[in-house]
């Protein structure tokens, strides 16, 4: 059942039962940075003194102290759109506070466009640096890596159909366990060096920086794969609400990541080469084929977040118009976040498996990982300075101030990041201008196909003599007609009764708006105008979080108005046809018109999205031009 209005995620719910199903959910990316941060790190500055160790330490710390506790837990949730985060949901809060803003729409598009070339990395960086521990564990298995690998993805995306409600139960446990082992594990290995906690001070960070040229600049492409998963912490705050949130990073994810670094330096700064995983060679032999399976594990956690994240990002996308509309499953009564979109699953996995099939190893892959989350941090603090102004009603130095520290720590790690391009950097670009490209045009042909459909309406006042002058037979029944229209007449209406030569004795004209906040509440849900003897208007009101369901719709319109009778409903639909215009000033360039009528033709049956009964549904075929 998709609620009326946010749920409150903690209802019937201990804070720290909260924290450790966000475990499960928000930490998976980022709790698996330790599998592979370290070792790309210390391949790119090409050596392992003393000096490189405890620099590169210091970075990894003073990063994650940075850009996740002080900018994300500290600042970023604390600016909400109804209780949900995430650059989508922040772009529609600023645009709630003021209309017709192309620049805040692109910058969050682009933004959300950029999470889907991530998310086709993830899986693919996750689960091959979790098995690369067979290199140490069982040397002859070396070659079974990879099509391990391969067989893990296609398992984890063919599952998605069936819903994680229930396996997701265990996903926070064992997150917990993975958590605590790596903790455990870094504490063993800093026992060998404990000097490296002088790394724990700035100053080493800074003279790293200061003192390694271009190499130290470099590195920071690397040093940022440590945060890849910390915008996961924003985007999922609907989910569980921001004190189980930061209660869970504080207590546990944190200090377990700090301890691990600090283990992993410790090793190498005690003489272990460098040349196989670094993270494995914390752990004792005899248990390393247990904790290569407890890794793999978390690495699936963290695939499936992103999974999750990409089907609710794709329906927030599709509600605010902006994605065509595609089939949603929900695969779980026991929450509006537990749904499926099979378009997007079998494009990530296509996605997924060619880059691990491309790149054979997670150091490959990490060359192309960490472009799109960095762009997509430096659009969000771009967002965050205008919601400290806009909302928090911040001055412009106190805003620039923050948030400028913001920028330049984001734009450095951004500019860093884009020396990566000719290694592999330019595959999540690509993938986020083809999703953004997608965006921009299904957007531009839908607003052409309304300006169309809104054109060929008349008054309502001319309709309803029409009727009368016509004499058209009123027939019993009532007809529901949907349609975009929320001025005149719908034109849908005027077809019918052109066709037909024949009306219900009831009109219900229903237009259907998505607004800008997540949740809509049943009080607010229906508007309705009578227009006329038994025609009514009724506009319908969902947040971008809902979906919206056509026979509730109807009973909470006859509630509100007892006399629409809804006893013998039947939903009128039109099946739209786009077909090139030959007014070509107006048009859309024929390219583009050929691409959104594609797009058009193969989008979700308006009935299914919205959810009517089959057999009380017509649908009405026509052509429009654009």
């Amino acid at each position: 059942m998709i609620p009326d209005q946010r749920p409150d995620p903690r209802a019937g719910k201990s804070v720290a039962a909260m924290g450790l199903a966000a475990l499960g959910v928000v930490f998976g990316d980022i709790g698996t940075s330790p599998l592979y941060t370290l070792k790309t790190v210390l391949d790119v500055t090409g050596g392992s003194s003393q000096h490189t160790v405890l620099g590169v330490l210091s970075l990894l710390v003073w990063t994650l102290i940075i850009v996740t506790s002080i900018k994300y837990v500290s600042f970023a949730m604390r600016i909400d759109n109804d209780g949900e985060g995430g650059i989508l949901a922040l772009m529609s809060l600023l645009g709630i506070k003021r209309q017709h803003r192309p620049f805040i729409i692109a910058i969050g598009l682009a933004g959300a466009a950029l999470i889907y070339g991530d998310g086709a990395i993830t899986p693919a960086i996750s689960v091959l640096s979790a098995l690369e521990g067979l290199q140490i564990a069982a040397p002859h298995l070396h070659d079974f890596i990879l099509p391990l690998t391969v067989v893990i993805l296609i398992a984890l995306f063919a599952a998605q159909p069936l819903g994680t409600a229930k396996i997701g139960r265990a996903f926070g446990p064992v997150m917990l366990i993975w958590f605590v082992s790596i903790a455990v594990l870094g504490l063993a290995g800093l026992m060998r060096h404990p000097g490296v906690l002088v790394a724990l001070s700035p100053t080493y960070a800074a003279s790293f920086l200061v003192h390694g040229g271009w190499v130290s600049f470099l590195v920071l492409g690397a040093v940022f794969l440590c945060v890849t998963g910390a915008e996961a912490l924003y985007a999922d705050m609907g989910h569980f609400g921001a004190g189980p949130i930061r209660i869970a990073w504080s207590a546990v994810v944190f200090p377990s990541l700090i301890l691990n670094y600090a283990g992993q330096a410790a090793l190498v700064a005690s003489g272990t080469p460098t040349k196989d995983n670094i993270f494995y060679q914390l752990c004792p032999s005899q248990l390393l084929m247990p904790f290569i399976v407890l890794a793999t594990l978390a690495t699936i956690i963290a695939s499936q977040s992103i999974i999750s994240g990409a089907f609710s990002m794709t329906k927030q996308a599709i509600n605010l118009g902006w994605l065509p509309r595609l089939k949603i499953t929900q695969t779980s009564k026991e929450g509006a976040g537990q749904i499926y979109v099979g378009t997007v699953n079998w494009i990530l996995m296509a996605a997924t498996i060619g880059l691990a099939l491309a790149f054979k190893k997670s150091d490959n892959l990490a060359s192309a990982y960490g472009i799109a989350v960095s762009a997509t941090m430096l659009m969000t603090t771009f967002l965050l300075f205008i919601a400290m102004r806009e909302v928090w009603g911040w001055s412009l130095a106190a805003a620039g101030a923050v948030a400028g520290c913001f920028f330049i720590v984001d734009a450095s790690f951004f500019l860093a990041n884009m020396t990566k391009i000719a290694d592999g950097g330019y595959v999540p670009i690509a993938l986020a201008a083809l999703v953004y490209g997608v965006m921009q045009l299904w957007h531009r042909g839908m607003t052409a196909l309304a300006a169309r459909t809104t054109a060929a309406s008349i008054p309502v006042s001319d309709f309803c003599a029409d009727l009368q002058r016509n004499n058209i037979i009123r027939v019993p029944g009532t007809a529901i007609f949907l349609t975009r229209s929320r001025t005149a007449t719908p034109p849908i209406i005027v077809w019918y009764v052109r066709a037909m030569r024949s009306l219900h004795a009831q009109i219900v004209a229903i237009s259907i708006v998505m607004e800008s906040r997540p949740y809509v509440s049943s009080a607010e849900r229906v508007a309705i105008e009578e227009l006329g003897p038994g025609f009514w208007r009724v506009t319908a009101h969902y947040g971008f979080m809902q979906r919206p369901n056509m026979t509730g719709l109807t009973k909470a319109i006859h509630d509100k108005d007892p006399r629409i009778d809804i006893s013998d409903v039947v939903y009128y639909i039109g099946t739209e046809t786009v077909v090139p215009s030959k007014d070509r000033k107006t048009a859309m360039p024929r390219w583009q018109e050929a691409i959104f009528a594609a797009m058009e033709r193969n989008a979700a049956h308006l009935g299914d999205f919205l959810q009517l009964p089959p057999e009380q549904v017509i649908e009405i075929g026509r052509q429009i031009p654009i």
